[in-house]
């Protein structure tokens, strides 16, 4: 449905540590590095995906009240690594992983970047059961 996404940020660089460490939780990587953005893609993509950049008008990055990109996770222990993840790598929580009432199978984390963008990495695979 997207071609890409943009999220602002204010440090290029700290905000590239913090979304090599999460991404890579769900298979993303750093696909582009310039002076002014990182660009992320899973292996073998044409184009980056989403893209961490500082304002094309120059004036700082501020958060979206009410904006969240929501990544697909391969699993709950993929949805769990994003969230230590980002906060290991200077993330604020927004709400644990855990089921949410968004469906069966919603299972999800919540948190924020180092500029304040909100992030959720959500698994809707059901569990297997343990044999």
């Amino acid at each position: 449905m997207f071609l890409y996404i943009t999220i602002g940020t204010n440090d290029v660089s700290r905000a590239a540590l913090f979304y090599d460490a999460v991404l890579a939780t769900i298979g993303l990587s750093r696909w582009a590095t310039m002076e002014n953005e990182v660009g992320y893609a899973r292996k073998g993509d044409s184009r980056g995906r989403l893209w961490v950049t500082e304002p094309f008008d120059g004036k700082p990055a501020t958060v979206g009240n009410g904006s969240m990109p929501a990544f697909q996770a391969p699993s709950r222990a993929a949805v769990d690594a994003f969230h230590a993840a980002g906060l290991a790598n200077g993330g604020t929580d927004e709400g644990a992983p855990g089921l949410r009432p968004y469906g069966p199978h919603f299972y999800a984390c919540y948190l924020r970047d180092p500029d304040g963008n909100k992030l959720s990495a959500v698994c809707e695979t059901p569990e297997k059961p343990e044999a």
